[in-house]
This record gives C-alpha cells, structure tokens and sequence, in this order.
C-alpha cells in the first residue's frame, strides 16, 4: 500500500523567524507558496491570511539587531504547499 504523509493543515498566521511566536517548525520544514493578489511571491517572512497582509524583508535598510526591516503589503494572500 501506498504510505503517503497527509501535511498539516496550514495555519491563519505564519513566520519564517524562529524568534516569532507565529514560528511553527513543523509546518516550515516542508515547502510553503504564497501567492499575494494572483502572484507568487518568493520573498515572504510572515503572512496573514485573515487579516490580507504579507511582511516582506527590505532590500538595505536593516533593525538594530542588523535583521532586516519587514515591509508590509496588503491584498489576497493564499498559501499552499509546493
């Protein structure tokens, strides 16, 4: 018989840092997409799929901790595994 891994449902709120409270090994192991309006983006650090927002990291300026400022962009936001 064929043993196939169901894949944990995707939750409403996920991060990409493992120093968030949004953070879920688990689910980051395996390959997430997101598409924001219509379009995959590559580049996402966290999401929201309730509330339409993605966090996207800027390309220079960086926090004080040297981690780089999130940038947030609004519209449909759809996540599945690759």
């Amino acid at each position: 018989m064929n043993d196939t891994k169901s894949l944990p449902a995707l939750p409403d709120r996920l991060s990409v840092n493992p120093r968030s409270r949004h953070h879920v090994e688990e689910i980051c192991e395996h390959g997430i997409g997101i598409m924001l309006n219509g379009k995959e983006r590559f580049d996402v650090e966290e999401y929201c799929i309730s509330e339409g927002w993605v966090k996207i990291p800027s390309l220079k300026a960086l926090d004080r901790r040297g981690q780089p400022l999130l940038m947030t962009r609004k519209g449909t936001v759809e996540a599945f595994y690759r």
